[in-house]
C-alpha cells in the first residue's frame, strides 16, 4: 500500500510542479493556512491564532481553526529550509504536506476492504479511490487546508467500524473522531453517526459492549487532550463552531454515558435499547438546556451576514441546486456505493461480516444523504462509497472473467469495472449541459485565476507596505503573496469587516470612504469580474463598485499605474479631498 501511495505521490508532485513553483494555493483557506504556519514559525503564540495582517486597525482576524494541521507543514519547512531556503521550503512543504493524509486514507480503506471483502481486495479499493475526483482534489499538492486530514480520520473511522477486534475497533473510531473534532467541526455529523452505529451494534449484540466502552473512553479522553493541546485562546469561549467548552462537554458526557451503560450491559436487547435511548435523550436534553445558543447555525452569524455573504457560498448549497455537469460526477459513486454496501450486507447475512457491512451501509447512506444538504459533503461521500463499490466489483468482474467467450471476458469485465467504479462518469461528463451558454467566455473564471496568480500579485510589492481595501475573497491571497495588509477574509467570526466590505462596494462613494477610513485602508484594489464582484453589481447597479466599472471615479481616488497586463485596478485613497463627485478617468500617475 505504501508503494502504491509513493507512486501516486510522485506522479502528483511531477504533475503539479508548476503549481508548486508558483505557490498556487488555489483556495482562500490554503492561503490562510500558510499564513498561520508562518505566524507560528515567526514566534506567534501557540494558542494565538489571530491573523494580524487582516484588518490590523481592529486587532486582526479571529480564525477558529486548530494548530494541529499546522504541524506537518511547519515540520517540512524546518526540515527543507537548510537545503532550499525559506521560499522554496515553503513551496515544497505545501506540495508534500497534502500527500501525507492520503497515505492514512489509503490505509483506512485498505484495512476496511481486507476485513470485509478479501485479503487481496485492497488494490481494487485504491484504484477506485483514484477515480474519486472530488476526494482526490483534497490531497493534491498545495491543498494544505485541513480537509485532507479530516477525510483521513474518517477513513480510519470506517476501518474501526469494520474491525472484528472490538476493543481495537472502538479505540480506532474514538481516536479518529477526537482528532477530526480537534481539527474542526466539519465532520461532526459523521462523528455523531459513527457513535450512533457503535451504540446500535451494542443494542443488537451484547458482546459489542467492549467496543462501545473503549470508544466512549477514547472519544472523551481524546477530545479532552485535543482541547488542552490545540484549542486557541478564542476557542476557550462558549462558541459553537469549533471544539470549545461546548462541544468538549458534549463529547465527555457522551463518552462517559456510553462507558457506563456498556458496563451495565444487560442481557435483554429491549433493556439495552432503553438504556441507549435514555443516554441519547440525556445528551440532547443537556445540550438544549446548557447550550441553547448553539441550536441554530454553528457559525452564530447574524441574518444580515448570512444573507449578504454566507448563504452565497456555492459549496454550502445542496447538490440539486447545482448544474447537472457538477452534480452527476459527484453523485454517481455514492449511489453505486450505497447499492454495493446494501448488496454486500445481504450476501453477508448469517456471517460475522454482516454487522460490519451493515455499519458501512448505514454510514455510506448517511454520507450520500448529506449531499442533499451541502455539496461540500461530496469528498466524504465519494470516499465512503469505495468499500461498497469495491464489493460490487469483486462480485461482477469475476463473473465476466469466468465466461467462456474471450470477447465477453475482456469487454464485459472492463465495462463492468468502469460502471461499478463510477469511472464511466468521466466519459459522459463532456456531453452534459454545464448551465452556461455554449461558447461564452468564462470571464469570472478567468478573472478569479488571473487575480490569484503569483506573477500578478507580487508586483504590488513595489508599493510601500500599506493596508489595501479589496474584496473579501482577495484578502488571504493578498497577504500571502505580498507584504500588504488586507481588510477582510471569508471567516465568519469577523462579520463586521465582511459586511463593511460589501456595504462599501454596494453603497455610495462617500460611504465607501468612511468605511475604508475606519479600517485604516490607504489603497483600493479591485479585480474586475472576480466572482464576488458579480454580487456587488447585481445588488447595487448604481453602487460604488458599479460606478468604478463605468469609469465614474471620485476625485479622491488617485489611479496608481500597474503593468499593462495586470488584471487589477489600484487607486490611492485621499482622505483630504472633500468633493465626492465622480469624475471621468484621469491619466494614471505612478
Amino acid at each position: 500500500m505504501l508503494v502504491f501511495w509513493a507512486c501516486v505521490a510522485a506522479w502528483f508532485l511531477v504533475q503539479r510542479q508548476g503549481n508548486i513553483h508558483w505557490l498556487a494555493l488555489g483556495d482562500t483557506d490554503d492561503n490562510m493556512r500558510l499564513m498561520q504556519v508562518r505566524g507560528l514559525l515567526a514566534g506567534q503564540g501557540w494558542y494565538d491564532l489571530r491573523q494580524y495582517r487582516l484588518d490590523p486597525v481592529m486587532g486582526g482576524f479571529d480564525i477558529h481553526w486548530s494548530r494541529l494541521p499546522d504541524l506537518p507543514i511547519a515540520a517540512l519547512i524546518l526540515a527543507l529550509k537548510p537545503f532550499l531556503g525559506v521560499a522554496q521550503a515553503e513551496r515544497w512543504a505545501c506540495g508534500i504536506a497534502p500527500l501525507l493524509p492520503l497515505a492514512i486514507t489509503m490505509a483506512g480503506l485498505a484495512l476496511t476492504v481486507r476485513r470485509l471483502i478479501a485479503p487481496y481486495a485492497w488494490p481494487l479499493a485504491l484504484v477506485i479511490l483514484l477515480g474519486c475526483t472530488s476526494t482526490m482534489t483534497m490531497y493534491a499538492p498545495m491543498r494544505i487546508d485541513h480537509h485532507g486530514w479530516q477525510l483521513a480520520a474518517l477513513a480510519m473511522t470506517v476501518a474501526g467500524l469494520a474491525d472484528p477486534r472490538r476493543a481495537r475497533g472502538g479505540a480506532t473510531v474514538g481516536i479518529s473522531s477526537a482528532i477530526s473534532l480537534t481539527i474542526g467541526l466539519e465532520m461532526l455529523p459523521y462523528c455523531a453517526m459513527a457513535g450512533a452505529i457503535v451504540a446500535l451494534r451494542w443494542i443488537w449484540e451484547a458482546a459489542e459492549a467492549r467496543r462501545m466502552m473503549v470508544y466512549g473512553l477514547t472519544l472523551a479522553g481524546g477530545s479532552g487532550l485535543g482541547f488542552a493541546l490545540f484549542a486557541s485562546n478564542a476557542n476557550q469561549a462558549m462558541r459553537c463552531d469549533a471544539l470549545t467548552p461546548v462541544w468538549l462537554s458534549v463529547m465527555v458526557a457522551a463518552g462517559a454515558l456510553l462507558f457506563l451503560i456498556g458496563r451495565l450491559n444487560p442481557s435483554s436487547r429491549l433493556i439495552r435499547f432503553v438504556l441507549g435511548a435514555a443516554a441519547g435523550a440525556a445528551i440532547v436534553a443537556g445540550f438544549v438546556y446548557f447550550f441553547p445558543q448553539c441550536l441554530g447555525r454553528p457559525e452564530q452569524v447574524s441574518d444580515e451576514l448570512a444573507n449578504t455573504w454566507l448563504n452565497n457560498v456555492r459549496e454550502a448549497r445542496p447538490i440539486y441546486k447545482h448544474s447537472l455537469k457538477t452534480a452527476f460526477p459527484l453523485a454517481t459513486l455514492p449511489i453505486i456505493g450505497i447499492i454495493g454496501a446494501a448488496v454486500a450486507t445481504w450476501r453477508a447475512r448469517g456471517t460475522e461480516a454482516v454487522v460490519g457491512w451493515a455499519a458501512i451501509a448505514l454510514f455510506t447512506a448517511f454520507a450520500g444523504a448529506m449531499l442533499l444538504w451541502q455539496v461540500r459533503a461530496g469528498p466524504a461521500a465519494q470516499m465512503l462509497s469505495v468499500p461498497g463499490a469495491c464489493a460490487l466489483a469483486w462480485i461482477v468482474v469475476p463473473w465476466f472473467l469466468g465466461r467462456s467467450s474471450m470477447l465477453v471476458r475482456v469487454l464485459g469485465s472492463v465495462t463492468a469495472f468502469l460502471i461499478v467504479s463510477g469511472l464511466f462518469a468521466g466519459f459522459i461528463l463532456p456531453w452534459l449541459p454545464s448551465g452556461s451558454k455554449p461558447g461564452a467566455p468564462d470571464k469570472v473564471g478567468q478573472a478569479n485565476a488571473a487575480c490569484a496568480r503569483f506573477s500578478t500579485l507580487r508586483p504590488l510589492d513595489s508599493i510601500p507596505r500599506a493596508t489595501m481595501f479589496s474584496h473579501v475573497d482577495m484578502g488571504p491571497r493578498l497577504i500571502t503573496i505580498t507584504h500588504h495588509n488586507g481588510v477582510a477574509g471569508p471567516y465568519h467570526r469577523n462579520g463586521r469587516a465582511i459586511l463593511d466590505v460589501h456595504k462599501a462596494f454596494t453603497g455610495k462613494p462617500e460611504a465607501f470612504r468612511a468605511i475604508a477610513a475606519a479600517h485604516g485602508a490607504q489603497y483600493l484594489l479591485v479585480c474586475p469580474d472576480m466572482s464576488e464582484t458579480t454580487l456587488y453589481r447585481a445588488r447595487a447597479p448604481s453602487g460604488f463598485y458599479a460606478q468604478l466599472v463605468k469609469a465614474q471615479v471620485p476625485n479622491w481616488l488617485t489611479p496608481v499605474a500597474l503593468a499593462p497586463n495586470s488584471p487589477f485596478k489600484l487607486w490611492k485613497i485621499d482622505y483630504g479631498i472633500s468633493a465626492p463627485t465622480p469624475q471621468p478617468p484621469r491619466p494614471e500617475t505612478p
